[in-house]
């Protein structure tokens, strides 16, 4: 049942959905489209990048899917024929009992799906997801007739916004406010209280206090009817009623909606021949956005989106998930997604209690999975014993775990992102602090040798053996010693002189034949899917192939560990196509890319056709986002150095814009017929540029108004350019005067759609 009609006058409607000719009937003018723009490429692109249906999906590695970074949406029917779901879920929305671990005590909740109850069973579908207005559209035909639908997730406002036009009711069932994960459950764990059912709301309470709540309400104009649906999180102080009802009074305005997601997409540009590549890029980059912003929390496995039936994995994964996921933000100039900088800023505090107790000195941080969004792995109440699996245990004993390293892992994607934006505060008040005190850590723990050298005790290589002077551990101690004098230098503070020390004398890897071993007598002797052994590799990058002296230990670990698929997962295949591309093979890393891309089952796992992740009854959307980084790295490639544009690229056509590299600098390319037309790059901070253009003959180098400017070559294909801040290099064969504008290339072949056609 739904509360009466709110009365809103046709002024206020046309005033709230202006723009919105899908949405409203009024004045052909309101929302007519201008004679030209210059978007117009990116909205082709993007365009053409759209999700169909035309078959019925039926759950969430099938639906289409909203989102703002907050508010989840998924369509889909449900079991009964006549109806579909609209799955709602919050990124917010988790419980508070951390006397348990993260999973069960801090774990994300169901909230429960509003039900669209149409007069006869579903037939057929006619859906489209518009990535450039983030809005599905399309028709449902029933045995009794067909239905019209809009949907929505509002980006500023978080409303979910459905306009229909046909026969059909609107219900919602709440799902229990209880965690889903089935594995270590206290057996004095009991789901939160049934919530409170309202005429238009459901109001759920929480054992630990506040709670949330999910409103709705439904309007009539004319043949159209348009819901409107929010859920609030009110904990600690309420349980967030007040707030839920008074969004969906409010009808959100759609112009605003689209206009962001218009100027989102227009930040960058990469356009390829192969359109199921080009499609699926542009499609993660439309997810990133539905999952995680700034100031939301970091995406968990499932992104905003809870799975109905849920699963096991409730919380925030540090130990690969969001390390893997947020690298494409980057270079695709969306800083504004970079939810990792923010949640170490606002909850660096919690870190200390993934420290073992004894270990709590004021001075040290680790990292524990899984966590919360606030970074807490639960545990007893502060003050009583912590058991070892709330924190990252101590090497060298029976409580050692495969977590040592996730947070200087986690610092080492917020250092690359520092590299994209330059900007003094991320430095200054979240990877130099942070950094210090999970270096920190392992001091505690290494230990001089016979040989002079540093030494690690036990620990483990996620996911694949335990070892002492693990390579896992020792190639972030390793980083994280050799940089952390860099960024004092940087910030003009006296560095630490044990740094350098541990630079200088921790122990090198373990080798063998086959390349980099795992650590101490311990060698890769079967399938292992995680590249943890490798991370000195990728993407710390201590060893490149670039330094010819360093490409015989490389080949040997990636051939030995690659001729082993048999266990690999979803992720696997996008880590060996970026490594590919690091060791200029694109045929090859376009193989590994296609290989997830292209539907292949990969053990238990496999690519969804909306694009999301399925790793037997597991869930996540990791994998995709780290292919889409894949994508990136064939086209462009940077270290604080130097900048590759198109450096493993597998196709002779490529167009880019807006690509944001290390040094802070916005790239713009075009490769066409198998060469490199022209290259425009604007430096954002100022930084020394050193740039591989891969151009061939003689150079221009010209600023936007033509006027020459000074440059150097370095090496044969290397060139310096001197850019202050805001200005801009033109770098071209001598004499051309190329079009500089961004195109949608030329398809090598017809592709199809993803979603499910």
């Amino acid at each position: 049942m739904f509360a009466p009609v709110a009365d809103v006058s046709r002024r206020t409607f046309l005033g709230a959905a202006a723009l919105t000719s899908g949405w409203v009937v009024g004045e052909p003018a309101a929302w007519a489209e201008p004679e030209s723009r210059k978007d117009r490429v990116y909205e082709q692109i993007v365009a053409d990048a759209r999700m169909v249906w035309r078959r019925v999906p039926t759950g969430w590695d099938n639906s289409p899917f909203l989102g703002n970074g907050f508010l989840g949406v998924q369509v889909y029917q449900g079991p009964e024929p006549n109806v579909l779901r609209f799955m709602l879920s919050h990124s917010l929305v988790q419980d508070q009992r951390a006397q348990w671990e993260a999973a069960v005590g801090l774990s994300r909740l169901p909230i429960g799906f509003l039900t669209l109850t149409l007069p006869g069973a579903v037939t057929a579908v006619d859906w489209t997801l518009d990535l450039w207005n983030a809005e599905l559209k399309g028709t449902v035909t029933t045995t009794q007739g067909s239905l019209k639908f809009e949907a929505l997730v509002h980006n500023e406002s978080g409303v979910l916004l459905v306009s229909t036009t046909g026969d059909a009711q609107w219900g919602f069932t709440p799902l229990p406010s209880h965690t889903t994960r089935q594995i270590r459950i206290p057996p004095e764990y009991v789901g939160n209280p049934t919530p409170a059912i309202g005429p238009n709301y459901v109001e759920q309470p929480l054992i630990a206090g506040g709670g949330y709540s999910t409103a709705w309400q439904e309007r009539q104009f004319g043949t159209r009817k348009l819901l409107t649906a929010a859920v609030h999180y009110g904990y600690p102080n309420s349980t967030g009623l007040a707030e839920a009802l008074a969004k969906v009074k409010v009808l959100p305005n759609v112009a605003s909606h689209r206009a962001w997601w218009n100027a989102y997409y227009t930040r960058s540009l990469v356009s390829v021949p192969d359109k199921w590549v080009q499609r699926f890029y542009w499609i993660q980059l439309y997810k990133m956005a539905c999952a995680t912003r700034r100031n939301a929390p970091v995406v968990t496995e499932w992104g905003p989106w809870f799975p109905d039936g849920g699963g096991s994995w409730t919380a925030v994964w540090w130990n690969l998930n969001v390390q893997v996921s947020y690298p494409l933000v980057n270079g695709s100039n969306h800083p504004e997604l970079d939810a990792v900088t923010e949640t170490f800023r606002r909850y660096h505090e919690n870190l200390a209690f993934s420290v073992p107790p004894d270990y709590r000195d004021g001075k040290t941080y680790a990292l524990a999975h899984p966590g919360d969004r606030t970074l807490r792995s639960g545990g007893p109440k502060l003050g009583s014993q912590i058991p070892d699996h709330a924190t990252v245990g101590r090497p060298g004993t029976t409580t050692k775990t495969d977590q040592t390293g996730n947070l200087i892992w986690a610092m080492h994607g917020v250092w690359v992102s520092y590299q994209h934006t330059r900007e003094r505060w991320v430095l200054q008040d979240v990877l130099f602090p942070i950094l210090t005190k999970a270096l920190n850590f392992y001091l505690h723990f290494l230990t001089e040798g016979s040989d002079g050298k540093l030494h690690l005790p036990l620990t483990r290589s996620p996911e694949v053996a335990d070892a002492s002077d693990c390579t896992y551990d020792l190639s972030l101690i390793r980083w994280a010693a050799g940089i952390l004098p860099k960024l004092a230098e940087e910030l003009r503070v006296e560095p630490d002189p044990r740094w350098r020390d541990v630079a200088t004398r921790l122990v090198p890897y373990h080798e063998n034949e086959t390349g980099v071993m795992i650590g101490d007598g311990v060698a890769l002797t079967a399938s292992h899917r995680h590249f943890s052994h490798m991370l000195w590799m990728h993407p710390l990058r201590e060893k490149t192939w670039d330094n010819p002296a360093d490409r015989d230990i490389i080949k040997r670990t990636f051939d030995h560990w690659s001729s082993m698929r048999s266990a690999w997962a979803g992720y696997s295949y996008p880590a060996a196509s970026t490594m590919s591309s690091m060791m200029g093979q694109p045929e090859q890393a376009l193989a590994y890319l296609r290989h997830l891309l292209d539907g292949n089952v990969i053990g238990i796992a496999k690519l969804m056709p909306n694009t999301m992740y399925k790793e037997g009854s597991n869930l996540a959307i990791e994998s995709p986002l780290t292919a889409a980084q894949s994508v990136l790295d064939m086209v462009i490639d940077s270290d604080p150095d130097l900048v590759k544009v198109f450096p493993a690229l597998p196709w002779p056509d490529a167009s880019i814009a807006g690509l944001r590299t290390q040094g802070a600098f916005e790239v713009d390319a075009s490769r066409r017929a198998g060469r490199t037309e022209w290259i425009r790059i604007r430096s954002c901070a100022g930084a020394p540029l050193s740039l591989r253009h891969g151009l061939s003959g003689e150079l221009d180098v010209r600023d936007e108004r033509g006027r020459r400017l000074p440059w150097r070559e370095t090496s044969p294909g290397t060139i310096a350019i001197r850019l202050r801040r805001g200005e801009t290099a033109v770098v071209t064969p001598r004499g051309s005067r190329p079009d500089l504008r961004p195109r949608d290339v030329p398809a090598a072949s017809a592709a199809p759609q993803w979603g499910m056609a």
